[in-house]
C-alpha cells in the first residue's frame, strides 16, 4: 500500500513536467515567389485558439508544446500545417495560383486567365453589386471600366441599357451580345416584357465575363459586334447535398420631383396677367400631383436552391419569387423563376453532359406613365375629384360638348385609376451540350450544343369609358395582344487539345452554327361595351399581325498557340450568313489576331520581386454588324394601313397596302479594333489591375440617306455611307491595404475616356425628337463630331446673366437668325466615366460601398424648355402649371428658337452612391446552419450640377423620366 502511495505521488510531481514541456518557438514567413517578408500571417496551434501574427518585417514568436503542429493563413496563399520540430521555424508559403488559374469562359470553350489574349474582364458572385438585383445588368453596374450601365428609369424591373466602348452604329443596334450557358439571345424581348434579361434570377448567376476587343469578340462574328456579355450560371457539384435560402424585404421610396410652382405661386402668377377668365378658372385647392401619383412601395425577393450530387448525378436546381412595387402607383412587376442544371460523365469521364432549363413567368402591371407628364402639367388648384362626370375626377370641361377640352392634360390621377395595362410573360431557355473526349484519340474533343429559346406575352389594356376624353362617342376601349419568339441554335465544333514536351501547346477549335429566330406578333382593337366585353372578338375595329424569320449561318475556328505559358498566339476566323442581307452580299468574313507576352515569366524579371503577374497584350480583329436591322429590307415590303387610314368606296371602308423603299446594296456594318492591354500584379497581389488602350473604326456605317424621286417607293433608304471611330484608354487597380486573417480591405477602381467621332457622313441626320413643337429635334449626326450631338441655338443674355428671349448669336453673321446659325454644342455621352468601390471584412462583419461618377455628358432639359413660358398657363381656355424654370427665364412663348436654344442643354456629370451594404454573418448559427443578415440601401445620393431629377439620361433628352427610387433593403440568408 506504502508503495502504491509513492507512485501515485510521483505521477502527480510528474504531471507539471508534461504540462511545461514547452518551446519557445521563432522564425520568419517570406513569400516563395519574392522573397519578402509576409506580415499579418496568422499562426495557430492546431487544435487550440492559442496563435499569433507576424509583425511588419514577417517575424513571429509563439510559445507551443513540443509536439504541436501550427497552421500557417494568409489570404491569397495557400495554408500550411508545420509540426513543432524546434526552436527555430522559418515558413515559406507558396501564393494560391487559384486566381491566376481561374477559368475564364470565352466564345466555343474557356482558357486559364492568364492564358488570355484578349481584353476579357471576369466578375464573379462573390463581387457582384449586393442587394436584391432584379436583372443581370445590375450586378455588374460600376465593376467594369469601358462598360457603362444605365437604367431605362425607376419602373420596377426596368431594361438596363448597356454600352461597351461607346456607340457602335448610328442606326443599328449599340447594345453586346448576351450568352447564357452557350446560347447568344437575340436582340430583344416580346411585347408585355420590360427586360429580355429578367428571365435570370440573378441569385443563379456564377459569374459574367465581359469580353470588350475584336480579338476577343469576333469568335462570335457579327452579334458580336458592340461587345459580349458571357453570363455562366452555377452549376452542379460532386458533393453532399446542400441547401441555400436567400430571402429580401425592400421599401422603394421617391426621392426626387420635378421642380414645378406650388399652387400659391402658380395663383401669383396667374392672378399677375390680370386675366379676368383666367383668374375666373383658379381652383380653391392646394395639389401637389406629384404627391398623388407617386407613394412608398414595397417588395420582396425569395430564391431556394439545392445544390450537391444526387443519385450520383451533379445537380443544381433552384425556384425564386420577386415581386417589386413601384413608386408610380398602380405599378408592380412579378417574377417566378425555376432552374436546373444536371452535369453527369459517362465512360470513365470521356463524354461530359451538360444540361441546362429554366423558366420564366412575369405579371406586369404598367402604371400609365402618361400620368407623370400630366402631373407636371396639372393646374395645382384644382381638386382631384369635382363630383362632375368622369366617375367624379376633375376635368377641363368643353361647355359646347360636355366633354373634355380637346388639348386639355387629362387628371393624372385618373389616368393612374381608370388605365388598366396589363401583361404576362413566359419564357422557357434550355439547351443540351455534349463533349466526347474521343477514346482513339484522346487529344480531340467532339461539342454539341443546341439550345432552345422560347417566348411568348398576353397583355391586353383597358380604358375605362369614365377616362376624361374630348371624344363624346367615347365608350371605353380594349386593346389586346399576343407575341411569340423563338430562338433555335446548333453548334457543333471539334477542339484539338495537345501538351508537347511541357514546352508548346496548342489549342485548335473549328465548326459550325445555326441560329434561327422567328417572331410572330398580332394585335387587336375592340370597343369596351357590355355585350363584347367578355367577347371583344366580335366588335374587332382594327387587327394587326405581323410575322418575320432571319437566319444566321456560321463557320467558326480559332488556334492557341502557347510556349511555356511564356508566349501566347491566338488567330480566329469566322464567316457569317445573315438572312437580313442579300444573297450577293449575305456573307461576311470577320478574322482577328492576338498576341500575349508573360513578361514576369523571363529570367531577367527575377530582379523585380515585386511583380506577381505582368502580361503585355496585343490584338486585332473585325467584327459585322446587321443587330437591329429589318429583315429582307432587299425585298419589297408592304405595311397595312390603320383603321384611321383605311381607303372610303362607296359606304365601305378598305384596308390598303403600301409599299416600303427597297435597298438591293445593303451589306455588313463592319469593325475594325485595335487593342495594346497590360495585365499587372504586384507585392502578392496587394495590387493588381490592367491598363488597356484602343481604337475601333466602323466602316459602312448604315444611316438614312435620300433617293433620287421615282426611284424607289420612298424618298429616303437605308444604306451604308458611314464610318465612324472609337477610340480610348481604360485603367482597373485593385489595391488590398489590409489582409489579415480577421480583416480584408480591397478598394478597386476603374476608369475609361472614349472619344467617340463620325468620320464620314455625306449626309448629315437630324435625330432626337423633342416635345414642344411639331417635328422638332434637337440632335444631329454629322461628320467630324460625337454622334447624337446637340445642335441648337446660341442663347444671348443681358448683364446680368438672364437669358433674353429670343435672342441668338448672328453666327455666321449675316444679320439673320435661321438654321444656318445652329452650331454643335455638347453630346450626351460621358468623355470619363469611373468606379469606386471598397469592400472591407471583419471577422464576421463586411461592408461594400459601390461609387460611379460620369464627366462630360451633357443632357438636354426638355421638361423645362417645353414647359417654362408665360402663355402656356392661360392658352386654350385652360390653366396649365409651369416649370419653375420660368422663374428663371421669364419666357412668354415657345417658339422654335427657345425650344432650340443651348440655355437647356446643361452639364449632367454626376457622383453617385449606388449602393451602401453592412452585413454580419453567423458561421455554424444553429448545427451546420450558417445565417446572413444584411441591410442595404441602394441609391443612396446623387452629386450633379444638373437641374433635372436624375442627371442619368439614356439618349440625352430629359423628358417625363420615371424618377429612379431610394432602396432599403433587409435580407436574410441561410445556407445549409
Amino acid at each position: 500500500m506504502k508503495k502504491i502511495k509513492q507512485c501515485l505521488l510521483l505521477a502527480v510531481f510528474m504531471i507539471p513536467i508534461g504540462i511545461f514541456a514547452q518551446t519557445t518557438v521563432t522564425g520568419n514567413v517570406t513569400d516563395q515567389a519574392t522573397g519578402g517578408p509576409l506580415p499579418g500571417v496568422s499562426i495557430v496551434v492546431v487544435g487550440t485558439s492559442t496563435g499569433t501574427t507576424t509583425d511588419f518585417d514577417g517575424y513571429y514568436t509563439l510559445t507551443v508544446d513540443d509536439d504541436a503542429v501550427l497552421q500557417f493563413s494568409y489570404i491569397g496563399y495557400k495554408t500550411l500545417d508545420i509540426p513543432v520540430t524546434g526552436p527555430n521555424l522559418d515558413i515559406v508559403m507558396e501564393e494560391d495560383r487559384a486566381q491566376l488559374d481561374e477559368v475564364v469562359v470565352i466564345g466555343y470553350g474557356s482558357v486559364k486567365k492568364e492564358d488570355l489574349t484578349g481584353s476579357a474582364d471576369m466578375i464573379t458572385s462573390k463581387d457582384f453589386n449586393q442587394g436584391p438585383m432584379v436583372s443581370a445588368q445590375q450586378l455588374i453596374t460600376g465593376k467594369i471600366a469601358g462598360v457603362s450601365v444605365t437604367s431605362g428609369g425607376g419602373a420596377p424591373g426596368e431594361g438596363q441599357n448597356i454600352i461597351i466602348r461607346g456607340l457602335g452604329s448610328l442606326s443599328l443596334t449599340s447594345s453586346p451580345l448576351i450568352v447564357v450557358d452557350g446560347i447568344p439571345l437575340n436582340d430583344g424581348g416580346v411585347g408585355g416584357s420590360r427586360n429580355p434579361l429578367n428571365l435570370l434570377n440573378p441569385n443563379d448567376i456564377e459569374n459574367m465575363v465581359v469580353l470588350k476587343d475584336a480579338s476577343a469578340t469576333a469568335i462570335y462574328g457579327s452579334r458580336a459586334a458592340n461587345g459580349v456579355i458571357m453570363i455562366t450560371t452555377k452549376k452542379g457539384k460532386d458533393r453532399d447535398m446542400s441547401y441555400s435560402v436567400t430571402s429580401a424585404l425592400s421599401v422603394y421610396s421617391p426621392i426626387n420631383k420635378v421642380d414645378v410652382l406650388s399652387s400659391s405661386q402658380f395663383r401669383s402668377l396667374i392672378n399677375s396677367t390680370n386675366d379676368a377668365d383666367a383668374i375666373s378658372r383658379l381652383g380653391t385647392s392646394n395639389t401637389d400631383w406629384q404627391d398623388e401619383i407617386y407613394s412608398p412601395a414595397v417588395g420582396s425577393d425569395v430564391t431556394a436552391s439545392a445544390l450537391g450530387s444526387a443519385w450520383g448525378v451533379p445537380m443544381r436546381a433552384s425556384i425564386g419569387y420577386t415581386d417589386q412595387g413601384g413608386i408610380l402607383k398602380n405599378d408592380n412587376f412579378t417574377r417566378m423563376t425555376g432552374s436546373l442544371n444536371l452535369t453527369p460523365q459517362f465512360l470513365d469521364d470521356h463524354l461530359k453532359l451538360e444540361l441546362n432549363a429554366r423558366g420564366m413567368y412575369t405579371e406586369n402591371f404598367f402604371a400609365n406613365q402618361s400620368a407623370i407628364g400630366s402631373a407636371v402639367d396639372f393646374d395645382p388648384t384644382q381638386p382631384i375629384f369635382n363630383g362632375s362626370k368622369y366617375g367624379g375626377y376633375f376635368s377641363w370641361i368643353d361647355e359646347n360638348t360636355g366633354s373634355q377640352m380637346n388639348l386639355a392634360p387629362t387628371n393624372p390621377v385618373a389616368l393612374l385609376d381608370l388605365v388598366e395595362d396589363t401583361a404576362e410573360v413566359r419564357r422557357i431557355i434550355g439547351n443540351a451540350k455534349l463533349d466526347y473526349k474521343l477514346h482513339f484519340f484522346p487529344d480531340l474533343t467532339a461539342t454539341v450544343n443546341a439550345g432552345l429559346d422560347i417566348s411568348n406575352s398576353h397583355g391586353r389594356k383597358i380604358t375605362s369609358e369614365f377616362i376624361p376624353t374630348s371624344d363624346p362617342t367615347w365608350n371605353g376601349s380594349r386593346t389586346t395582344y399576343t407575341n411569340e419568339a423563338t430562338n433555335r441554335l446548333f453548334d457543333a465544333y471539334l477542339t484539338y487539345n495537345k501538351d508537347f514536351n511541357d514546352t508548346h501547346s496548342l489549342n485548335v477549335v473549328a465548326g459550325y452554327s445555326y441560329q434561327e429566330f422567328e417572331f410572330d406578333d398580332y394585335s387587336y382593337d375592340s370597343e369596351l361595351e357590355e355585350d363584347n366585353f367578355n367577347n371583344p372578338d366580335s366588335d374587332i375595329t382594327y387587327e394587326f399581325i405581323d410575322k418575320s424569320k432571319n437566319v444566321l449561318l456560321s463557320y467558326f475556328g480559332r488556334a492557341n498557340y502557347n510556349y511555356k505559358s511564356k508566349y501566347l498566339l491566338t488567330a480566329t476566323l469566322r464567316a457569317d450568313a445573315s438572312s437580313k442581307l442579300n444573297p450577293d452580299d449575305r456573307w461576311g468574313y470577320f478574322p482577328s489576331f492576338a498576341f500575349a507576352w508573360n513578361v514576369h515569366k523571363e529570367s531577367f524579371m527575377e530582379r523585380f520581386s515585386v511583380f506577381d503577374e505582368l502580361k503585355l497584350r496585343l490584338g486585332y480583329g473585325e467584327v459585322g454588324n446587321v443587330n437591329g436591322l429589318g429583315d429582307y429590307l432587299f425585298l419589297t415590303n408592304y405595311t397595312g394601313s390603320t383603321s384611321t387610314a383605311e381607303y372610303q368606296f362607296g359606304n365601305s371602308f378598305y384596308q390598303t397596302f403600301r409599299p416600303e423603299p427597297v435597298n438591293e446594296n445593303l451589306k455588313w456594318e463592319v469593325g475594325k479594333t485595335f487593342n495594346i492591354g497590360l495585365d499587372y500584379s504586384l507585392f502578392s497581389r496587394r495590387i493588381y489591375g490592367s491598363f488597356n488602350a484602343y481604337k475601333k473604326e466602323t466602316t459602312d456605317l448604315i444611316a438614312s440617306t435620300f433617293v433620287d424621286p421615282f426611284t424607289n417607293f420612298g424618298n429616303r433608304i437605308d444604306a451604308n455611307i458611314g464610318d465612324m471611330e472609337n477610340k480610348g484608354l481604360e485603367a482597373e487597380l485593385n489595391i488590398v491595404p489590409i489582409r489579415t486573417d480577421n480583416m480584408t480591405w480591397t478598394i478597386s477602381y476603374n476608369i475609361a475616356f472614349n472619344d467617340n467621332e463620325v468620320t464620314n457622313l455625306p449626309d448629315q441626320q437630324y435625330v432626337g425628337g423633342i416635345d414642344g413643337g411639331t417635328g422638332n429635334t434637337i440632335q444631329t449626326h454629322v461628320e467630324g463630331e460625337a454622334p447624337y450631338s446637340f445642335l441648337v441655338y446660341q442663347q444671348v443674355y443681358d448683364i446680368d446673366g438672364k437669358p433674353i428671349e429670343g435672342a441668338f448669336v448672328d453666327r455666321n453673321g449675316d444679320n439673320v437668325i435661321n438654321e444656318s446659325d445652329k452650331f454643335i454644342y455638347k453630346d450626351p455621352y460621358a468623355d470619363v466615366f469611373m468606379g469606386l468601390n471598397s469592400n472591407l471584412t471583419y471577422k464576421n462583419w463586411d461592408l461594400n460601398i459601390v461609387t460611379r461618377a460620369n464627366f462630360g455628358n451633357y443632357a438636354y432639359n426638355n421638361v423645362a424648355s417645353s414647359k417654362a413660358y408665360l402663355t402656356r398657363a392661360t392658352q386654350n381656355n385652360i390653366l396649365t402649371n409651369l416649370h419653375s424654370d420660368y422663374l428663371d427665364t421669364g419666357f412668354s412663348e415657345i417658339t422654335d428658337g427657345n425650344l432650340q436654344s443651348n440655355l437647356y442643354v446643361q452639364d449632367a456629370s454626376f457622383f453617385k452612391i449606388d449602393n451602401i451594404t453592412l452585413g454580419y454573418s453567423w458561421p455554424k448559427a444553429y448545427k451546420d446552419v450558417n445565417i446572413r443578415l444584411y441591410g442595404s440601401v441602394q441609391n443612396v445620393a446623387t452629386f450633379t450640377d444638373y437641374d433635372g431629377i436624375d442627371p442619368e439620361i439614356t439618349g440625352g433628352i430629359d423628358n417625363n423620366l420615371y424618377p429612379r427610387p431610394r432602396t432599403v433593403v433587409l435580407g436574410l440568408n441561410f445556407d445549409f
